[in-house]
């Protein structure tokens, strides 16, 4: 959720990685990028044909958070929360590759890492998962289980909306403020919905909130 990739520190090694290889009172989901200085290898999975001879890529070949649109109108009428606020963290959260083998890779070299297309972190995810029927999965699988990264984020927005204080500055709109809770944690959150208003960081997450909210709508009727 808070803590995104230093893209910028590590890019050349990446792209030599990718072109070398086929393939807190707080606890926070999405991630802001942190500098590392190395990258672990990848490697791009072979696409398996199909009955016809054709062949089908895995879903995080093309990545598109249009393409699980059905899931998140699923878990976010579940969780009551609206459903183009959690398409578009998805696609905030889309900037990095979300091939599970990279995901794991990275993982080695970053002290805390972010699993699944909502970037969530583990303490996010074992705290949001308590009494609820995925409460036996674990933040491990959501690498390889795009549904599963969605109903927890989709959970942990309603848990958030919970800890909004009843009387709220209007600085912010309640979808605005879910997403800052969910990039900088719901005790920033309740600071921001006090009226402070949010650092660069956090506002540049509701800023590409913004940018991605058509796209988010439109996406929802695939």
């Amino acid at each position: 959720m808070a803590k995104r990739w230093g893209w910028v520190a590590v890019g050349v090694l990446l792209a030599g990685v990718w072109a070398a290889c086929s393939d807190k009172e707080d606890t926070t989901a999405g991630t802001e990028p942190a500098t590392k200085s190395t990258a672990a290898p990848t490697a791009t999975p072979t696409a398996k044909p199909t009955a016809k001879t054709t062949t089908s890529k895995p879903w995080y070949d093309d990545y598109d958070p249009a393409h699980f649109a059905p899931d998140v109108r699923r878990y976010a009428k579940q969780a009551g929360i609206n459903p183009q606020l959690l398409m578009a963290i998805l696609y905030n959260e889309s900037y990095k590759p979300h091939d599970p083998k990279f995901e794991r890779q990275w993982a080695e070299v970053d002290s805390d890492p972010a699993f699944g297309i909502a970037n969530m972190h583990k303490p996010a995810f074992d705290e949001t998962k308590r009494g609820r029927d995925f409460a036996r999965r674990k933040w491990e699988e959501l690498p390889d289980n795009p549904a599963l990264a969605i109903q927890a984020a989709a959970w942990h927005l309603h848990d958030l909306a919970k800890r909004l204080p009843a009387q709220r500055a209007d600085l912010y709109t309640k979808d605005e403020l879910l997403a800052l809770g969910y990039n900088a944690g719901g005790g920033n959150m309740r600071i921001f919905a006090r009226g402070r208003k949010a650092g660069s960081q956090a506002q540049s997450y509701v800023d590409r909130l913004h940018d991605n909210w058509a796209k988010s709508a439109e996406a929802l009727k695939s």
